[in-house]
């Protein structure tokens, strides 16, 4: 298995020329922590007119950029296009992935809903028709379970896995979320099975979850080695279920700055994953 980072979190200057300046620092400090993998938004993809320039980049600073992340609404045709675009960029940049989620609700109601099926049908949708395009060019798309969006907790994933087609849509499944939503990482791995495409890791402060309401419950993630996931176990799940692709870890709060939180999960993934 490959350790990864995701390095969105380096990207707070969103004119171009300030967010590839960023994005840069952001592969040189991973590549200096021992990350050769990274991930990244696919929005990034808009600051490139020439996929090239990007490519050149990530060889500057030694690093494959693996996988770039998109979000999903509910307009289908709409998402179907963008989604296209932005996974013909990941093939043009040799990415090998397309993680992708519904991009929530934001203010407008709860962050923890029922499965509403009319909702997961359009992620079906979208998810299935980008997938058999991105298998044409060679990318693997991975959706994403993830807090406040309407796939998120069991029987969401449930529904996603019965109502889109294997060959074209895999799951990329975060230990952090499965957590949030109640589930044991472990038990989530063996039931998606040879569909894990990807994996997020990030930790959970059980003590400060069970404290947190709404989306204060995000505020719980943790690098890896500070929370309670059983990161052992995870590895060994995926092991069992043949898996031997990407460890991404991602913190989308660090708790003193990114190369820091970066570095504590790099220390951690060699001490006790071994990798």
């Amino acid at each position: 298995m490959i350790p990864c980072y995701t390095t969105w979190t380096w990207i707070k200057d969103r004119t171009p020329e300030g967010a590839k300046r960023q994005l840069e620092e952001s592969f040189k400090e991973c590549k200096f922590l021992g990350y050769d993998y990274v991930e990244n938004f696919a929005f990034i993809a808009d600051y490139f007119e020439d996929p090239q320039e990007l490519v050149d980049i990530t060889k500057r600073c030694g690093v494959y950029l693996c996988n770039l992340y998109g979000h999903f609404t509910f307009d289908v045709e709409a998402e179907i296009e963008r989604a296209k675009k932005q996974v013909k960029f990941i093939s043009d940049i040799g990415g090998k992935w397309f993680n992708c989620q519904n991009g929530g609700f934001g203010d407008d109601g709860p962050a923890e809903r029922p499965t509403n099926p009319e909702m997961l049908d359009k992620m079906c949708t979208i998810a299935n028709a980008v997938g058999e395009y991105a298998k044409s060019v060679g990318v693997t798309l991975c959706f994403h379970p993830h807090y406040g969006t309407c796939v998120f907790n069991e029987s969401d994933i449930d529904y996603m896995l019965e109502h889109t087609d294997p060959e074209f849509v895999s799951f990329c499944i975060d230990t952090a979320h499965t957590t949030l939503a109640g589930m044991d990482p472990v038990a989530l791995i063996h039931k998606v099975g040879k569909r894990v495409g990807f994996m997020h890791l990030k930790d959970v402060d059980t003590y400060e979850l069970a404290r947190a309401e709404g989306r204060a419950k995000m505020a719980s993630f943790r690098a890896l080695g500070h929370g309670t996931v059983d990161f052992k176990g995870v590895k060994a799940a995926l092991e069992e279920e043949g898996y031997d692709g990407v460890l991404c870890v991602e913190l989308d709060r660090p708790e003193v700055g990114n190369f820091h939180s970066a570095e504590v999960s790099r220390i951690y993934i060699k001490d006790v994953l071994g990798l």
